[in-house]
């Protein structure tokens, strides 16, 4: 019998994956020997490199500031990357079966080189550039890259280029610092993860409201799998009532909202069930003929200290009259409480979570820092004529944060769909090895 896909891919990779993770584990183990003979230091943000103005006087005009950090005359460069390894399997019942054919698989789910710093000839100008290889196309592709310029007279900034919309703050996140292996399935089935335009993200002096407002057209990224619209307009509006560095409590309240001219015109709207190595799509609506879509989303986060609770539901409406102008719904509810006591950062600057920092990591002796989760997720594609299928799933997790570098994620979900006239359940086992630099 042959092998499943799943099966052939995980084969095809496993020469790079093991190239890959031995580089990766001996950065990894190089950087928390630096973080044992050396006093403890604030980790730089992706999109932040030292200021030439903390230089030393007498300091060569080039120096390496760390192994990975360059800062010149001219510009500053900081190297980073992400390498993330999955292995799911699957117990599906018979209806389950009827509606998918799901394998045991393990393989590379995303494997990126990063590349940012600053433009010293132009105040407030940095760069970023997103480099990942693409195991399923063979392919390497370009991810978030472009310009950002600070306007602090108006009290924010723009930034032209490949990046996310900026509607919903799971999307906005980093996936390598999400609470969960994938995001929901109506995130990825409505939400393209990254888009080619402008963007402008403002606050007021306060820092209580931040917005963003962006426009984006597909004339780059025709052939991207994240194209879902020839161009689109996304705004996002964020209030926060509560943010209180002293007991360390915040409440995010947000709303979202987005016109997506249609892809050539037709929609699409699918996932997978919440896992990358999934062999088929769940919910898919199939090519809709229409002329645009509105979307509407609402956030709420919670954090009073190491917990955090949040949601995030979506309507999205399609102007299609083939079809009876169908209404999709979906959304998620989740909690997570950090055990070991560690917060998890939010930057209200850009009004996101940033991922956790462990008060004692594991390869300095300390525990890490180990994360319970419970998220329910539910997305419903049937409306008018439309019959995508609608699913939902429950999944409790443990994430071990064993460093800043490295964080091993262990999942079980139970998700029923509703599709072909029949409702099927399916138990998910998933496993992820996490490095970041």
């Amino acid at each position: 019998m042959s092998p499943a896909p799943g099966e052939l891919r995980g084969r095809r990779i496993a020469p790079l994956a093991g190239v890959v993770l031995g580089a990766w584990l001996l950065s990894a183990c190089l950087c928390a020997r630096a973080q044992v003979s050396a006093p403890p230091a604030a980790q730089p943000s992706p999109d932040e490199s030292r200021p030439a103005g903390e230089a030393d006087d007498d300091a060569p005009r080039r120096q390496l500031v760390r192994w990975n950090q360059y800062e010149g005359p001219w510009f500053t460069l900081r190297v980073g990357g992400g390498f993330l390894y999955d292995y799911a399997a699957y117990g599906q019942d018979a209806e389950s079966k009827e509606q998918a054919q799901l394998s045991p698989a393990g393989g590379v789910r995303d494997f990126r080189l990063l590349f940012n710093g600053k433009l010293k000839f132009v105040e407030g100008l940095k760069y970023t550039l997103g480099y990942m290889y693409d195991g399923a196309a063979k392919q390497w592709r370009f991810r978030q890259t472009g310009l950002m310029y600070d306007v602090p007279a108006l009290w924010g900034d723009i930034f032209i280029g490949r990046q996310k919309e900026g509607f919903s703050t799971n999307k906005i996140m980093v996936g390598y610092q999400g609470w969960t292996p994938e995001r929901s399935t109506a995130s990825d089935s409505f939400i393209p993860i990254l888009a080619d335009g402008i963007k402008w993200t403002g606050r007021i002096p306060s820092g209580r409201l931040v917005y963003n407002l962006g426009f984006f057209k597909d004339t780059l990224s025709e052939t991207e799998s994240f194209n879902k619209n020839d161009n689109q307009a996304v705004a996002r509006v964020v209030w926060l009532p509560i943010l209180d560095e002293s007991t360390q409590t915040l409440l995010h309240l947000a709303l979202d909202g987005r016109y997506g001219q249609s892809n050539d015109g037709y929609l699409r709207f699918r996932s997978k069930p919440e896992s990358f190595l999934a062999q088929e799509y769940f919910i898919d609506t199939g090519k809709i003929p229409a002329s645009h879509n509105n979307m509407m989303g609402l956030e709420a986060y919670y954090r009073p200290g190491p917990l955090v609770i949040g949601m995030e539901y979506y309507l999205n409406y399609v102007a299609s009259r083939e079809t009876g102008d169908p209404v999709f719904r979906g959304g998620e509810i989740f909690a997570a409480y950090l055990l070991t006591g560690e917060v998890r950062p939010y930057n209200a600057r850009g009004a996101y979570f940033d991922r956790v920092s462990p008060n004692r990591p594991v390869f300095s002796g300390g525990p890490g820092a180990w994360e319970l989760v419970l998220r329910y997720s539910y997305t419903d594609l049937d409306s008018g004529t439309v019959r995508g299928g609608k699913f939902w799933r429950i999944t409790p997790m443990v994430n071990w944060h064993l460093s800043d570098n490295v964080r091993l994620e262990m999942a079980y979900g139970y998700g029923q769909l509703e599709r072909f006239g029949i409702t099927g359940g399916t138990q998910f086992f998933q496993t992820r090895l996490q490095l970041q630099l």
